[in-house]
């Protein structure tokens, strides 16, 4: 009898370590992984912020969140006057680092085309991610360890998908906010592409959302939503970015372009005027009766298609629909790949990889890149700065 059961309890041990080993190979092959020793330091509010908040056309409401679980939490506000260019600070918990920015709440639209021949570094899809989006700037040679910026008059690409699943998203924003001002007193220019999970954000989905914000958001006597709302600072800098740009022959946008959009008679300042009027309405599959359906839906349009990954388009369909906007080729994120790389004989560019998170470990655990493009040669870079031609 002890035998049988034995002989039991060793083939359900045998055939669980099988189904878990085969599940995780299976989850791996797919490009996935497997999350273990979450840091506690990811729920770590204290100093959390800043969230600013317009009382008026003239002033603001800067808060940050105070306290701990222990002792409570209360929200630590202070009003400012829109044209006070006020230096403020950003902590990140994993580090206990900060950064400065200046308040500068006067947001200009940026162009949709740029010829200049400065070189390009382009990534995507960082998920909320700042220690990893910082040390692959440092990396990179983009900004250094001061967080200052070294990369010139060159431009720095951000493809979309810089927040959500993930619980670093009000450091990874107000660094960008930051790279832009560091970047403009050199000469040089960060383009903020706006991908569909910041779209989500400003709609008010946050299914991606770490739950982390719906505690913020209650501590600060708001919802969810108006954390990135028409009346907050960050939603408003964000809704004045665009959604593709071209950039020295090259064009970037978070998903890419779907061939009904390609035969149309759209330029990039119109497809950009149609996505910013819609920031705030919520996206979902429309049956393309119009150009503006086919610009906003979540099939057809510039942050959500997937085209390029499912084989459904000959390389002349790829073409055509770059070539419309007189560019060479197009970078894109939003569909995750094993590493950066080059399809369609050099039309598209795909560099949506697997970005380690910052307080959680991973199996296999995973390295950032990106793409620089420099002298019209394509290069992919590491997380630890090397470069390798594409």
């Amino acid at each position: 009898m002890k035998k049988r059961i034995f002989r039991y309890v060793k083939h359900v041990f045998v055939t669980l370590t099988v189904l878990i080993l085969v599940g995780s190979g299976i989850i791996i092959a797919m490009n996935g992984t497997l999350n273990y020793n979450q840091n506690s330091l990811r729920y770590n509010l204290e100093e959390e912020g800043p969230y600013i908040f317009y009382k008026n056309d003239s002033l603001v409401s800067v808060e940050y969140v105070k306290g701990n679980k222990s002792d409570g939490f209360y929200v630590d506000r202070k009003t400012y006057d829109t044209k006070t260019e006020e230096e403020l600070t950003c902590f990140f918990p994993l580090d206990s680092s900060r950064f400065s920015f200046d308040l500068q709440t006067a947001f200009e639209t940026p162009k949709s085309i740029y010829n200049d021949g400065n070189k390009i570094l382009a990534i995507s899809d960082i998920e909320s991610g700042y220690k990893t989006f910082r040390d692959f700037l440092i990396q990179n040679k983009v900004i250094n360890a001061n967080l200052n910026w070294t990369f010139g008059k060159g431009h720095l690409v951000l493809v979309g998908d810089f927040v959500d699943r993930g619980f670093s998203t009000t450091q990874v924003l107000w660094f960008i906010y930051k790279l832009e001002q560091e970047a403009k007193k050199k000469g040089g220019i960060v383009h903020f592409i706006i991908g569909n999970h910041e779209l989500k954000n400003m709609q008010g989905q946050y299914k991606s959302a770490e739950q982390k914000y719906y505690a913020v958001a209650s501590i600060l006597g708001k919802q969810q939503y108006d954390l990135y709302s028409k009346n907050s600072v960050l939603g408003r800098w964000m809704s004045s970015k665009n959604t593709i740009e071209s950039i020295n022959g090259t064009l970037f946008a978070h998903g890419g372009i779907h061939p009904e959009i390609a035969e149309t008679n759209l330029t990039l300042d119109d497809i950009n005027r149609i996505n910013r009027a819609n920031y705030y309405q919520r996206h979902f599959p429309k049956p393309n009766k119009t150009v503006e359906d086919k610009v906003l839906s979540t099939k057809t349009g510039i942050c959500w298609y997937r085209g390029y990954f499912k084989n459904e388009l000959s390389q002349e369909e790829v073409a055509k629909g770059i070539s419309k906007f007189n560019a060479e080729n197009i970078v894109v994120g939003h569909t995750l790949q094993w590493k950066v790389n080059k399809m369609y004989d050099g039309k598209v560019y795909a560099i949506d990889v697997k970005h380690p998170s910052d307080y959680i470990s991973m199996l296999p655990n995973k390295k950032s890149e990106g793409l620089l493009i420099e002298n019209k040669t394509f290069f992919r870079i590491l997380h630890n700065g090397k470069q390798y031609p594409l």
